[in-house]
């Protein structure tokens, strides 16, 4: 068994400082259990990985894109399918697509291209009926965008979600009757409206005859060399014995030197020269209070008097850290992305790399849409593991020694008593 140390401890162990451990932690690199006296407690394993990986004397490569190998005889609907991260995370698992809908021009084109086996309708979610599907469909999953609602309705249910993406979602449930829907949305959605958003949404679906929990599913835990957090809402038929599961995370993290290592060149933005003068200053890791304090002030402007650390600034990647949640434009004054190398921001190839899009999923589009259609998705990975998951889920099996600890970090106000397995 993994054994696992005090903080001080491991620090002697692997003879290093306290603060140090505390920063990786901070970063995203380890994890911490908490001992029945609440101390934090430290894998020393993983720590001696993440102490050789920053060091960059690791040879270890954890990257790859994860591919099951078998198809299973289940299928799903997929809604706003964007780029089709999702979509080729679940057909990895196993899963089969019989719908794909989306209603941007290239989105659409670049799932055509690469699948043009898939049935993919193009337009307004609004407009597609979806009751030809009922009984053919097991799953039904979409990354719906988070709107507010009006609660003029008493039931903050089904009937109050009308004129709202989610509704569509929903519709789409009502019609089809799947015994399993997936939703996903940014980690904001959880207290969006102090909560009442995600309340309603869970009421809605319950109306329709579902049991509901949800998870915010970190991707670099989930084979994704990116720091990026999803909420994961997963709904199953109530008249159905299936147990929740979701993914359980790994004790590595991958890093950008792992997920970009052989990664085939391609177009992508170029910084003006005065912009790119002020980010050759910036060593990997750092960020605007890198530069000296004169520049710190003139590139910030007003900013610089403002409260909020604004890490994203000015903001160079680390070669031996995750990447940082990807946006969708790489050069954004907000969320820098500049390769931690080279004084560009991060090319196509590379921002697909850092989603776990394999090298041959190919963007349609022009340069500044397929950096949208890459940001906007969910990494491919993520989705294989939840594709993973939806598979055990609707093959009833089960799965002892669940933990509940790694959830602790956030409440669940609408989270049913029952809780969900790992997987």
């Amino acid at each position: 068994m993994n054994k696992l140390l005090t903080i001080h401890v491991a620090a002697q162990k692997l003879d290093v400082s306290v603060d140090t451990i505390r920063r990786w932690e901070k970063k995203g690199l380890i994890k911490s259990a908490r001992s029945d006296h609440n101390y934090r407690l430290f894998s020393i394993d993983e720590l001696q990985r993440v102490q050789t990986k920053v060091k960059g004397t690791s040879t270890i490569n954890n990257f790859r894109i994860l591919k099951s190998g078998k198809k299973t005889k289940y299928t799903a609907i997929e809604l706003f399918a964007g780029a089709g991260g999702t979509a080729l995370g679940f057909e990895n698992a196993g899963i089969n697509h019989i719908l794909l809908n989306e209603i941007d021009k290239n989105c659409v084109e670049t799932l055509k291209k690469n699948r043009p086996s898939w049935n993919i309708l193009q337009g307004d979610v609004a407009n597609v009926d979806f009751r030809k599907w009922v009984g053919k469909v097991n799953i039904v999953q979409g990354g719906f965008p988070c709107q507010s609602f009006s609660y003029a309705g008493k039931g903050l249910g089904f009937g109050d979600i009308r004129g709202t993406m989610f509704f569509q979602f929903a519709r789409c449930v009502e019609e089809t009757n799947p015994k399993i829907a997936i939703g996903e949305n940014v980690r904001g959605l959880l207290m969006h409206d102090s909560g009442k958003t995600l309340a309603t949404m869970v009421k809605s679906l319950g109306d329709l005859g579902y049991k509901v929990a949800y998870r915010i599913l970190k991707s670099q835990y989930l084979d994704v060399p990116q720091k990026r957090e999803r909420l994961v809402i997963i709904a199953i038929r109530k008249d159905l014995n299936i147990p929740f599961i979701f993914p359980k995370e790994k004790d590595y993290t991958i890093s950008l030197r792992e997920a970009l290592r052989g990664c085939p060149k391609s177009p992508g933005q170029q910084y003006p020269e005065k912009k790119k003068k002020i980010m050759e200053l910036v060593p990997p890791g750092g960020y605007w209070k890198s530069l000296p304090i004169g520049l710190q002030k003139e590139y910030m402007g007003k900013s610089f008097y403002l409260g909020g650390g604004k890490t994203g600034m000015a903001r160079r990647l680390s070669w031996n850290e995750p990447s940082l949640t990807l946006t969708c434009a790489p050069a954004q004054k907000q969320t820098e992305r500049c390769h931690p190398e080279e004084t560009r921001p991060l090319a196509i190839r590379e921002y697909a790399r850092l989603q776990t899009f394999p090298d041959d999923w190919e963007f349609v589009g022009s340069t500044s849409s397929q950096y949208k259609q890459i940001g906007n998705a969910v990494p491919v990975n993520l989705g294989y593991h939840i594709g993973q998951c939806v598979i055990a889920m609707l093959d009833n099996n089960k799965f002892e020694d669940v933990s509940m600890d790694k959830f602790k970090e956030f409440d669940r106000p609408y989270l049913p008593l029952q809780e969900p397995l790992q997987f």
